[in-house]
C-alpha cells in the first residue's frame, strides 16, 4: 500500500487484475476506467470532468490544487487534459509492482537484442 498524502492509501491492485485478467483485459478495464472519467463531448479527462467524476474513484475530498496535480502528472503533451493513452500510461506508472516487471522485462528485451 501507499500513502498518496493527508489520509489517502492506495492499494496497488493491478498486479492482480494483470494476473487475473490478463494484459488484453488489464487494458480494457483502464480504458474503460477512461470511459468512465473523460467528457463525452471532447473525449479526453478534463480537470471539470475529473472534478465532476472523482467520487467514481473515491477522491471526492480533494482540493482543486490535488485534482489539477493529477492531471497535470499525466499529461505528456501540455494540452491541460488527458488523452485514453496518457491515462493508461499514468495509470500504468502509479503502480510501483507493474513499473518495477516493466523495468525487467525491458531489461530482458535488450538483454536478448545484444546477445
Amino acid at each position: 500500500m501507499a500513502t498518496l498524502g493527508r489520509d489517502f492509501v492506495f492499494e496497488d491492485f493491478f498486479p492482480s487484475m494483470v494476473e487475473k485478467l490478463g494484459s488484453e483485459g488489464f487494458l480494457n478495464e483502464l480504458k474503460n476506467g477512461f470511459r468512465a472519467l473523460m467528457d463525452k463531448e471532447r473525449e479526453v479527462i478534463t480537470f471539470e470532468s475529473l472534478k465532476r467524476n472523482s467520487a467514481l474513484l473515491g477522491l471526492e475530498g480533494l482540493s482543486d490544487d490535488e485534482l489539477m496535480c493529477m492531471l497535470r502528472e499525466g499529461d505528456l503533451n501540455g494540452d491541460d487534459c488527458l488523452n485514453e493513452k496518457e491515462f493508461c500510461v499514468l495509470m500504468v506508472r502509479l503502480s510501483p509492482d507493474l513499473m518495477e516487471k516493466s523495468r525487467m522485462w525491458f531489461a530482458h528485451s535488450i538483454e536478448n537484442d545484444v546477445m
